[in-house]
């Protein structure tokens, strides 16, 4: 006897398909149910509401896009009833996405105050519990893989790192309230030269960011879920912007508050100790790399470890095993700043994660689309440069900040080809050394560490 369906569950795929304006393919409407309907199922109930005349259906194969047959379907995509501008900015989101919202949109007074529960993080079980579904984990992958997998930890990021530096600097600095400009932001990143009017605490958190994925790229076979890495991150996302100096790098020994919500954070010290070790734990066994990302993406902020700059660590942090595993990183393109907050509230004062897992897996659509036209752009990397890249990085390095002339350098080229690669390798070694520092302008020196100072005194001598 076949199952009957409900009205309710056709009604959520047609509400699903009225929130993508330009169409919803099978994919965006697995992800906005929340991921739990099988596809085949719900490749029957699309075609069942097709045969109703409730949708409509235009192209084919993965072009194949739903859209609703009469406007009685369509929903805004800022709910109604919650306290919000008409001209705010927001993402599609799932039906629990927008229960969570409504809940952290209600005013202060009418939240209830929570404190840190324990239980969220220790109810998780690696490999057993997921909170992303097996559609989403599997979508994230086969938008988000690339040929590289095989490729040495880190390739994919240096093949797109100029690009994702500032993406992804002025991104997660714009998620806190920086005010620098996309086009500022690479001014100062590429040629150190801040904008005027703006505060020097808005510079610093960028070039902090510089600095931490300098960080993840440059030691993506590394870095992991440890104390050394999210600690460093931390000191290095967070220098020169905390009251304490020493509490860079260092968990916090102080209560904290956070502004704008009813969550009160954990207190106690060896508690926080305790628990930032079992997060660790917990992220490090996870297999899939999207789960992970996105179980530190929600626990991290939740546990507030350091006294200031949980957000960014959690959000640099996400791209651990991206990177390492050579996916597309996540830079949080186009991502609303309320959304995300919304998301991060729904985590602090209901332990939910729906909300916050809407915008995570919207913000890598966006990624892999930018990122993987950049990389078609950029053809086929070279394996000899890819290779040895440490070692040209060096020598190119060791020219520009020793100031020396075209004699000395030629002479400092072929000591470090002598010194680094094989005999067969070496002439090759020198030849694209040569080519990089004749290439070298002050819009491409940060990927050797050069400052444009000594960029400047350089040029003085090479001529």
């Amino acid at each position: 006897m076949p199952k009957i369906v409900s009205s309710h569950e056709l009604d959520a795929i047609c509400t699903a398909v009225a929130r993508f304006p330009n169409g919803a393919s099978i994919e965006d409407i697995a992800l906005t149910l929340g991921g739990d309907l099988p596809l085949r199922t719900l490749q029957r109930r699309i075609a069942a509401l097709i045969a109703a005349g409730r949708l409509t259906a235009v192209g084919s194969a993965r072009a194949r896009r739903y859209r609703p047959a009469a406007p009685d379907f369509a929903i805004p995509v800022i709910g109604s009833g919650i306290v919000s501008s008409p001209e705010e900015l927001y993402l599609p989101i799932s039906m629990e996405g927008e229960d969570i919202r409504r809940s952290v949109r209600r005013t202060i007074p009418e939240r209830r105050p929570v404190g840190y529960d324990r239980n969220f993080l220790e109810r998780y079980r690696p490999n057993e519990t997921f909170y992303l579904s097996s559609v989403m984990r599997e979508h994230l992958f086969e938008i988000g893989r690339s040929p590289d997998d095989q490729r040495p930890a880190g390739t994919y990021a240096r093949q797109i790192f100029d690009r994702l530096l500032i993406d992804l600097s002025w991104n997660s600095s714009r998620l806190e309230g920086n005010t620098y400009s996309l086009l500022e932001t690479e001014r100062l990143l590429e040629l150190g030269e801040s904008a005027d009017g703006k505060k020097a605490f808005e510079a610093q958190m960028l070039l902090n960011h510089k600095a931490a994925i300098e960080l993840l790229v440059e030691q993506a076979d590394e870095i992991g879920f440890n104390r050394y890495t999210i600690l460093n991150l931390h000191a290095l996302l967070s220098n020169n912007l905390l009251a304490d100096p020493r509490a860079c790098g260092r968990l916090r020994a102080i209560p904290v508050a956070v502004s704008g919500t009813v969550y009160q954070p954990l207190a106690v010290p060896q508690t926080i100790e305790k628990d930032f070790q079992l997060l660790l734990d917990t992220a490090s066994a996870i297999a899939d790399p999207f789960e992970q990302a996105f179980f530190v993406m929600v626990h991290l902020p939740y546990l507030q470890p350091f006294e200031d700059v949980n957000k960014r660590v959690s959000r640099l942090a996400a791209n651990i095993p991206l990177i390492r595993r050579n996916l597309c990183p996540l830079s949080f393109i186009d991502v609303p700043d309320r959304a995300y907050v919304d998301g991060i509230l729904g985590v602090y004062e209901l332990n939910r994660v729906e909300l916050l897992r809407d915008v995570f897996v919207w913000a890598y659509n966006r990624s892999c689309e930018r990122y993987s036209a950049l990389r078609r752009s950029l053809g086929e990397p070279d394996p000899f440069r890819m290779r040895h890249r440490q070692a040209i990085a060096a020598a190119v390095a060791a020219v520009v900040t020793g100031v020396l002339d075209k004699e000395r350098g030629i002479a400092l080229i072929k000591e470090a080809a002598e010194r680094s690669v094989p005999p067969a390798e070496r002439p090759r070694f020198i030849e694209v050394v040569e080519t990089e520092l004749m290439s070298l302008h002050e819009g491409n020196i940060a990927r050797y560490r050069i400052r444009p100072s000594q960029y400047r005194s350089w040029q003085v001598v090479w001529r």
